[in-house]
């Protein structure tokens, strides 16, 4: 079973993620990981009372200050989130009392980050906490907060206190000096302002407290934390609810940030409408980004999730920022802006939300002065952009690293004067941003100008060697970090070589499209004939070390004279080649810390550009991918790795590497998530689907679909946004072909001589091991309740193994709704649903369900759960059971329900076990025909009016024992029971007609 990391405690779901358990030496690396924003902030996942070694911030886009001498970061900004709540004179935090309950979940949907604690204090009182949170997507400088408060065993005095915190650190040094602080009608405001770059910030709160309780609200305003607070008696199983509303805006935005805040808090709706408004903006990005895979719920999640980390840290309403290498989710790399922004980040923002891929070209435009004083200070031309970015464009990139070892020497930081192939990184995010939205009048006044003067950068800085009559580019540092000070770097040249193509193509297009312009600008950037005439022959002559008749690329001159290495001795390895064998060793030998040749050929492989084909990319896979450090080095290989290995049909091997991309940050596999999201990483996944699985090739009317989806995904959706048009893609694995059957399925019943032979057993869940049809049953009246419908517990028993959409349907009868209505009334239900279970609890399985599960693992059975519900891997989570099962199959694994036999056919192939080796439980006549339709035996739990079909029937699992059980199966089957038509075993019995999806919740 691959759903749930146990050492992490978590469970995915479709949409949500959701932490089971608090462990405080994961805090940090959760502090990422629950990481929530707007595109204009993002606020780290930490806890609202606060922790002990917690590390709190909030980073708003542009808002960077200086430590003298040594480095620009973005500024942690005043943190908006306390809460403390006092329990009759106890503070509640989770490092003292007893934690009884512990339950964090992220709603990607929604944007919102909710925790409930049950919470036994040091005195002995029991309480329930539930918190919840989120930063506007309507609105980006609205953010919302609500605790909810529930006595369990006590009446006694609570204490609320809503704070806003003027101290926050950058790990240590505080940007901020306070201006000033007070209070109005609506509640507390600060003002601060960053101590180098003079930004003012002006944030404004404000709570509401209901619940059937008089409390009185107090304002406080000790310097640098102005507080509201709430003392109330609570009686037990009362509830107490309160909201807190936070307005934030600096002087980057308006002239007045504190009067701004303040105005936005005193016109603002009540919390439930804000979050609305917030939902209804998600639901439109979603619609136009969401990325929807059918057969493998944990990689659906993790695609989304990674998603969703790019969505909240892209600036929707400033040009002038761009999205840090981790994002905005914590203190690496300071906040500073690298080629992960062009290279990785922003092709699924082109495809998707082109509108926020604008703008983060835009923000390069806006810093080309910048690129231009770094070329002029090392003796170029042109623009010569930073490889570490922030406000201005200059080069932020540290001189020097310092070690960690007290008497260890200073490291220099050489990326910084010789990794320079990222200005043709940034132009060759400008021409595909171009050819993807034909988006002329941005290319004219902005990506133009990107392109020539970078071009006119390398016309500087090339070399010409006339003993060979070539051009050279020497000294530089490529893709590949373990290798510095290195001539001819394949990668660098030829993306050069490329970009001065390219050049030339623009410059004449702006001179045919609008000369005025192009007049004007040659002579800004004082572009001569003479400086066209020799890109033309740099491109002609530059060169690239590669072999015609092998495919063989050389990563840079004398790369294939370096010493190999027994990768087999290192293999128990915890860490990095260059962590292990150190700078200077690593430089000297055939060991990548990321893809260089092969990173080249992904970024020409898209129109088949030189020296992108098959013949070349098998020979430089052969060659590169084996030296490639591929776990420890860099995270920005695994997912581009993924898509070569999908082309060259390497599918196991591409699922493998695109799954290490997709958990680096979820299960913290380089041990780095505590600095951030891997921003890089989680556009690259998003290409590793899209062009990699989904095999998407742009042509000049469309993108097309070549697809090879990996083994178990049964489906593959997504949209992609081409020249003014949306194109939806809806991919499936390639089928063999049914004979004509009326769209039917063929029904088999296995040989009787088999039962011995039986290897797997396949379980349903609802009815078999537990028993939630109470819980649907109370999802769905209260449902009816609010629509007026009528519905009753005999309503609900014909509602047994039949899809939420057709239970829905049953139950409006002849009502008229829109298709949103019922899909909202859908999520609806779903929504009471998956509240409800979380009172499920091992106490929930049924009767006889442990001690069978114990005994068929003992006897070496495989075991699988084969159910339709939606919620099926949370349900088992929840239930305890998830030692017992080897693979689950749910309602995303397939896309038609049963009775159709998919389900448990992908339940068979998940535990490697032919389908007439297995034995399924159903409780539904749906699933018993399903089975049977597998080609599979089945055992009916219930009455056998409705599973008598089954090859044995029982009331329920208790008392089961596994032998008497096949005894039975070999007694009662020497006729096969009755069937939609008879027939002899293991042939075609019978066709029955496709039904209405039978997905449960």
């Amino acid at each position: 079973m691959n759903k749930k990391s146990h050492h992490h405690h978590y469970i995915y779901t479709d949409w949500i993620l959701i932490e089971t358990h608090f462990e405080p030496e994961q805090l940090h690396s959760r502090e990422t990981i629950f990481t929530i924003g707007n595109g204009y902030l993002g606020t780290r996942g930490s806890f609202e009372e606060g922790y002990i070694w917690g590390l709190p911030a909030t980073f708003i886009h542009g808002v960077y200050d200086h430590v003298p001498v040594v480095y620009t970061e973005l500024a942690n900004c005043p943190d908006w989130l306390p809460l403390v709540l006092t329990i009759n004179g106890d503070r509640f935090r989770l490092d003292q009392g007893e934690i009884l309950q512990y339950d964090r979940q992220l709603d990607l949907r929604q944007g919102l980050l909710s925790r409930s604690v049950r919470w036994r204090s040091p005195s002995g009182k029991t309480i329930d906490i539930n918190f919840e949170r989120f930063a506007s997507l309507a609105d980006q400088h609205v953010l919302g907060q609500r605790c909810e408060v529930t006595p369990i065993d006590f009446d006694g005095l609570i204490e609320i206190e809503a704070s806003i915190n003027g101290y926050p650190e950058n790990q240590g040094f505080n940007h901020w000096e306070a201006i000033d602080q007070g209070k109005t009608e609506q509640g507390i405001w600060l003002n601060s302002r960053t101590r180098g770059s003079r930004i003012d910030i002006g944030m404004a709160a404000k709570i509401v407290i209901s619940g059937g309780t008089e409390a009185a609200l107090h304002a406080h305003t000790a310097p640098g934390y102005p507080t509201l607070s709430a003392t109330f008696f609570a009686t037990s199983q009362q509830t107490v609810i309160l909201e807190k509303i936070v307005t934030v805006f600096t002087s980057r935005d308006v002239s007045q940030p504190v009067l701004a805040a303040q105005e936005k808090l005193a016109q603002l709706p009540d919390y439930i409408t804000l979050l609305q408004a917030s939902t209804e903006a998600w639901n439109q990005v979603w619609h136009d980004s969401d990325v929807v895979i059918s057969g493998d719920s944990k990689a659906a999640f993790a695609v989304r999730y990674n998603l969703f980390q790019l969505l909240i840290a892209a600036p929707k309403h400033d040009e002038k920022v761009s999205i840090p290498a981790k994002t905005l989710s914590g203190f690496g790399y300071r906040g500073h802006i690298f080629w992960d922004t062009e290279i990785f980040i922003l092709p699924f923002l082109t495809f998707t939300q082109p509108a926020l891929a604008r703008n983060l070209l835009s923000y390069r435009y806006h810093t080309l002065d910048g690129a231009r004083r770094k070329a002029s200070h090392y003796g170029y031309k042109g623009a010569m952009y930073a490889w570490e970015s922030a406000v201005t464009g200059d080069e932020v990139t540290p001189r020097w690293s310092l070690p960690s070892d007290f008497y260890g020497e200073d490291i220099r930081i050489w990326c910084r004067d010789h990794e320079i192939h990222i200005s043709s990184d940034i132009s060759y995010a400008v021409w595909y941003y171009w050819q993807a939205t034909g988006d002329d009048q941005w290319m004219q006044q902005y990506g133009a100008e990107i392109i020539l003067d970078t071009a006119i950068f390398w016309n500087s800085r090339v070399e010409f060697n006339p003993e060979k009559d070539r051009y050279e580019i020497r000294g530089v540092i490529g893709a590949d970090e373990y290798h510095e000070f290195v001539h001819n770097n394949t990668f660098t040249n030829r993306i050069v070589q490329w970009h001065l193509e390219k050049a030339l193509i623009v410059n004449d297009w702006l001179h045919q499209s609008f000369p005025e312009q192009a007049q004007e600008l040659e002579q800004k950037l004082q572009l001569t004939a003479e400086i066209k005439t020799q890109w033309s022959d740099i491109v002609a002559k530059l060169w690239i070390p590669y072999d015609a008749e092998t495919g063989l690329i050389e990563q840079f001159e004398g790369f294939f004279q370096l010493k190999d290495i027994n990768w087999n001795d290192y293999e128990s390895r915890t860490q990095s080649m260059q962590g292990i064998l150190g700078i200077e060793e690593t430089n000297k030998l055939q060991v990548l810390k990321q893809p260089d040749v092969l990173m080249l050929l992904y970024m020409m492989r898209e129109l088949g550009d030189f020296p992108y084909n098959q013949k070349s990319l098998q020979a430089n896979w052969d060659y590169y991918a084996p030296r490639t450090d591929i776990t420890y080095g860099s995270s920005l290989g695994p997912a581009i790795h993924a898509i070569l290995a999908s082309d060259l049909g390497k599918s196991a091997e591409a699922y493998e590497l695109f799954m290490q991309a997709a958990m680096v940050d979820l299960e913290d596999l380089r041990g780095n998530a505590a600095d951030g999201i891997h921003g890089a990483n989680a556009g690259g996944i998003w290409q590793a689907v899209v062009f990699g699985f989904g095999g998407i090739k742009l042509t000049e009317s469309s993108p097309v679909a070549h697809p090879h989806l990996p083994k178990g995904w049964t489906g593959l959706k997504f949209k992609l946004h081409w020249r003014g048009k949306w194109h939806e893609f809806d991919l499936r694995p390639k089928q063999v072909p049914q004979e004509e059957s009326n769209n039917g399925f063929i029904l088999f019943a296995p040989s009787s001589s088999h039962t011995s032979k039986i290897q797997g057993v396949i379980f349903d869940l609802d009815g078999v091991l537990t028993d939630t049809a109470e819980y649907h049953y109370q999802a769905w009246q209260k449902l009816a309740d609010e629509e007026g419908m009528e519905f009753n517990r005999q309503d609900n028993e014909a509602l047994r193994g039949i899809s939420r959409r057709a239970s829905l349907m049953l139950i409006i009868k002849n009502r008229q709704y829109s298709e949103a209505q019922i899909q909202e009334m859908l999520e609806r239900k779903n929504g009471y649903y998956v509240e409800l279970i979380k009172n499920i609890t091992p106490q929930d399985v049924l009767p006889g369900a442990i001690a069978l599960l114990d005994e068929l693992r003992e006897q070496g059975i495989k075991i699988a759960i084969g159910s339709a519900s939606k919620n099926a891997q949370v349900v088992v989570e929840r239930l305890g059971i998830a030692d017992h099962v080897d693979a689950i199959a749910d309602g995303y694994s397939v896309q038609q329900p049963k009775p159709a036999p998919d389900l448990f056919l992908y339940a068979a192939e998940q535990i490697g076990v032919p389908p007439e080796q297995c034995l399924v439980f159903e409780d539904a006549a749906a699933g018993v025909e399903a089975a049977l339709a597998a080609g599979m035996w089945v055992v009916g739990l219930g009455p056998s009016e409705r599973v008598g079909a089954a090859h044995v029937v029982l009331p329920s699992l208790a008392g089961v024992r596994w032998a008497e059980l096949q005894q039975q199966l070999l007694e009662g089957n020497n006729e096969p029971p009755s069937r939609p038509r008879a027939a002899m075993p293991g042939r075609a019995v019978g066709r029955q007609e496709k039904k209405e999806k039978a997905g449960k919740d």
